[in-house]
């Protein structure tokens, strides 16, 4: 298994405003399943970050692609393989 950062660019604020709800439930069934790592926007409005987990991009990807903002042009993405070389948390 393999991390994938994908970026998630601002397209339309109106259409992810109201695609929010639906984009998030998707991501959680994602994370349910094991397939996001970590997820969460920038707080200047740019997008977002999700880190997915999967066997290749062509499979990330598919699941990108189905993602409601992506889907109804509310944001672009792209996805780059990434390593994780280590993990702090402070929340």
């Amino acid at each position: 298994m393999a991390f994938f950062a994908v970026m998630l660019p601002m397209l339309d604020e109106e259409k992810s405003a109201r695609l929010r709800t639906e984009h998030l439930a998707y991501l959680e069934k994602l994370e349910q399943e094991g397939r996001i790592a970590a997820r969460g926007r920038f707080t200047d409005g740019w997008g977002g970050l999700v880190i997915y987990m999967g066997e290749s991009l062509q499979e990330v990807a598919a699941l990108v692609e189905q993602d409601p903002y992506v889907l109804h042009q509310a944001r672009n993405y792209e996805i780059h393989p990434w390593e994780m070389t280590s993990l702090h948390l402070k929340v």
